[in-house]
Parts: C-alpha cells; structure tokens; sequence
C-alpha cells in the first residue's frame, strides 16, 4: 500500500484516520501537526513534525500522498495552499469511506472527504478538498465547488450548486435547484428554499438571510 499522511490531529483528522484503514488502499505514516509535539499519539498514529518540517520528511521516507485532515474549510484552504508550494510534487489524495455511495457519471476533486453513509447521487460534481459528513446527501446532478463542507445528515435536492468555501450545518436540507453562493454558512437544521447570495449567513425554517459574513470568520 501507498505511504501517507495525515495533516491535523483533531477530531476531523481521526474521522479520516479511520476511514484510511477501512479503505485499505493507504499506509498512515505518521500526522502532521505544527502544534502538538512531536511522538503524540492519535489513534495508533504517532505525530512526526509540523508543515516546516515536510520537505524533510519527503526526504527521509518514502511518502506517495498527504490529507488534509482539518474541518474548518478556510484553515483547510491554507493549509494545502502552503503544503502545495512546499511540496509541490506531493498529491493529495481522497478518503472514502466503503459505506458511502457514489453514484455513476460523479466527478470527485483531489483531496475530498466522504464520510460513512454518505451519498453522492449520479452525476455530480464535488470539487477540490471538500467535505461530505457523515449520512450527508449530494442529489443529482448538483455541484460542490472547492472547500465546500456539508456537515452530518445534511440533505440537497438534485441540480443543486454549493459555493466554493460554504458551509451547511448539521441536519440542514437545501431544496431542489438551490444555489448558496460563495463563503455561506447556513445553520445547522435549517430549510433552504431559495437561493442564498454569497457572503451569507442564513438559517432558519425556512432559511432567510440573517447577515452577512467576512472571508476571515470562521466557518464552524
């Protein structure tokens, strides 16, 4: 099997952990993590440097692809950028658990996570380093752009499209044809059923716009 990494050691990072071994097509070689010391344990994997520390250990060891294991999606945007003019010759790779189902016709961009149960019904499209939760749903023919994350037991119609960065919370549904623009975090339980602009942050049954958000803010 093909040696690994793993960039984060929280909670989203152990999710991916798992879902590598159930995979059974990577080796863990060790986590990436420039805030936890070096020899820390996770789950039976052993932290062995910081993002400085990289282009040392593509050196020392035989490494064919890293994840980047962090939830929020701006701080995982940075952090692949910074991994990606490191080490530019390091791919990233995808982790899909064997529970989730990808249906025929589905395009999935480098670096994605689809966790257990989820669905990603025919023919769409999910883009670069995105996140789809846990018994989350992707319908027909709908569009996840880059850095985009649909939390635990999210549903969406089909012909959907989720802008590049947003997020939509736990347990939230977006009607059919729904847009949400670029940079929107919608609250979890929430009901979409119109399009939301970008820069939003907007929830609620049904969802309406409640203000707007900055690039900077946090998405969970």
């Amino acid at each position: 099997m093909r040696n690994i990494l793993v960039v984060g050691a929280s909670g989203h990072a152990k999710v991916i952990l798992d879902i590598v071994e159930k995979q059974g097509l990577y080796t863990v070689l060790g986590l990436i993590d420039s805030f936890r010391p070096v020899g820390q344990e996770v789950l039976g994997y052993s932290v062995i440097g910081g993002e400085s520390d990289l282009p040392e250990i593509l050196t020392n060891y035989e490494i064919e692809g890293v994840i980047v294991g962090i939830g929020d999606n701006g701080v995982r945007a940075e952090v692949s950028d910074r991994i990606s003019t490191m080490c530019p010759q390091l791919p990233f790779v995808c982790a899909i658990h064997p529970s989730a189902t990808v249906g025929k016709g589905v395009s999935i961009g480098e670096g994605t996570v689809i966790m257990a149960g989820a669905v990603v019904n025919a023919c769409s499209t999910v883009g670069r380093f995105c996140i789809i939760n846990t018994l989350a749903g992707l319908d027909h023919d709908s569009i996840m752009a880059d850095f985009s994350s649909l939390a635990p037991g999210v549903t969406t119609g089909g012909n959907c499209k989720i802008g590049t960065y947003s997020a939509i919370g736990i347990g939230a549904s977006v009607s059919h044809g729904v847009t949400i623009g670029e940079h929107a975090v919608i609250g979890a339980k929430s009901m979409v059923l119109v399009d939301i602009d970008a820069y939003s942050v907007a929830y609620g049954v049904p969802a309406r716009r409640v203000r707007s958000r900055k690039k900077s803010e946090k998405y969970l």
